[in-house]
């Protein structure tokens, strides 16, 4: 398992971008805008982690940015852990077999969300490519919130 990123979700990006820039020092290492989902994600690294990093990432701080406003109450702003897996489909069923609901399965092969004993969301992705769909992921319904 490999650390990747936590999410926050910001609603002002600029300012936010002053805050964790400018003033707190992390660096802009890259950025998504999806028109179709209607958000943008700008990933974060502290310079020192990213120099040190022997990965092809250091590990990030991910702001993502909602195109319409939302109020984000009772620790929405707050998104996930992130943690890139060898297997999605043997960590979520290992996940599964310990009693650990899959709140969104990995029906792509790709992603799938747990959430903590505390109700921490945590995304578990699928190191390299996808991996193909496969039961009984792939007709799994999501189940919760993550």
């Amino acid at each position: 398992m490999q650390y990747l990123h936590t999410m926050v979700r910001v609603a002002d990006l600029d300012a936010a971008l002053d805050f964790y820039c400018a003033k707190l020092g992390l660096k802009e290492v890259r950025r998504v805008d999806n028109e179709k989902g209607r958000f943008t994600l700008v990933f974060l690294a502290a310079p020192d982690d990213e120099a040190r990093s022997t990965r092809k990432r250091a590990p990030e701080v991910e702001l993502t940015y909602n195109w319409d406003p939302e109020a984000y109450t009772g620790g929405r702003n707050f998104g996930h852990l992130a943690y890139a897996v060898d297997d999605i489909y043997a960590s979520c069923q290992r996940l599964a077999d310990g009693g650990v609901i899959i709140n969104r399965p990995p029906r792509d092969g790709h992603m799938a969300f747990v959430r903590s004993p505390d109700g921490i969301s945590i995304e578990l992705l699928q190191k390299g490519k996808p991996l193909e769909p496969a039961e009984p992921w792939a007709s799994m319904p999501n189940t919760g919130v993550w």
